[in-house]
Formats: structure tokens, sequence, C-alpha cells
């Protein structure tokens, strides 16, 4: 029985690299572009890369910016006493749409994972210990996840941080032990930065 066309096998195949999407729905998304008006396809190819063209990686929080530092870390109504550290910049983007955080942002690009050869100095652990002597934060909270690599992480950046001397929270976590950030809803997000705790 004959196959699609090998173009259209193509843009199924790398559709099928991202997160989530399996060989049906990457083949509903590939056949749904071809349907389309040709100038709406191509606009998001358009986007993609203007994304990957000029989207950087900010200077100080490692987050995503079209600058050389980012929206948040450069805005004079953030709360310059408190850091999230987080996993990745998505988790970023999860907290911020609580509205309840004003703070500013660390972004580790990754966790401690022994069995994936992901030791801290893979991660961006030594800027973070770099900018909390440098800046002199009141409280530092460790917003990793709540699963195995996640909380190994956490541990290991308080025996980190606590020879500084600097309050530490841990988020409190209204979702299951394993679940994800970026998978919560933002009432969940929000009783977890309420609820974090001391280490």
């Amino acid at each position: 029985m004959p196959g699609y066309p090998k173009s259209i096998e193509r843009l199924i195949s790398e559709l099928q690299k991202f997160p989530g999407i399996g060989k049906r729905s990457a083949e509903r998304i590939a056949l749904d572009m071809l349907k389309r008006d040709a100038k709406e396809a191509l606009a998001l190819a358009d986007a993609i890369r203007e994304a990957r063209s000029s989207v950087k990686e900010c200077g100080l929080c490692h987050s995503f910016s079209d600058e050389d530092i980012c929206d948040i870390c450069s805005s004079g109504s953030r709360d310059r006493n408190i850091l999230c550290v987080v996993e990745e910049p998505k988790e970023v983007y999860s907290i911020e749409a609580t509205s309840d955080y004003n703070g500013l942002y660390h972004v580790l690009k990754g966790k401690i994972s022994p069995l994936d050869g992901i030791g801290p100095e893979e991660l961006t652990v030594e800027h973070l210990l770099d900018r909390i002597k440098k800046e002199k934060f009141g409280e530092i909270i460790l917003a990793t996840n709540s699963d195995i690599d996640g909380e190994a992480t956490a541990v290991y950046l308080a025996e980190e941080i606590r020879p500084l001397k600097i309050r530490m929270t841990r988020i409190a976590f209204g979702l299951p032990v394993g679940g994800l950030l970026d998978y919560a809803d933002k009432l969940t997000i929000s009783r977890a930065l309420e609820g974090r705790r001391e280490i």
C-alpha cells in the first residue's frame, strides 16, 4: 500500500520530534498544514525561523529573551530582594501566569541527573552562586520540580547556599510527587508559592 509522498513523510517525522506529539498527531498537523492557504503555512515557517534567530539567553537569569537582558531582569518594578530558582525557562512563564510572584528568577537549564550524566557543572549553578553573593538577595526560593532529580537538585543547592546565611525556602507542592510545574494550573502554582517553607 503506497504511503505519503516523501516530503509529507519528512514533515510528519519532524513534527513527531516535539514533546507530546505522536505519529497520529503529527500526521493530523501535517495534513492540516497542507490544507491551509500557503501564506498561513509559510507564516508558521517564518515565525519558527524568526524565533530561532532572534531569541537568545538572558545574560542574568538564563531565560528566553529578545535582548541581552530579559524584560523581567531589566524591569524597575520587580522585587530585587527575592530570587526564584527554576529548572527551565518555561517554568518562569508558568509562575508569571499566576501574577502572585514579583521577584527575579534564575534558570538552571536543567537538573542534576547522574543517570543522564548531568552534574552541577552542566547547569548554571556557578553563575547562581555568584549572583547570590553579589546581589545580596533576602530570600532564595528553590522551585525545582518534585521528581527525584528535582528534589536532589534542591538538596544540592540548599547545601551550597546555606553557608551564605540567606533565607531559603522550597515551594510547597499542591501537585503529586513527580508532577511538573509546567503542567500545573495557575491555582496549584499559586498555592505552592504561598505554602513555601524554610529549608
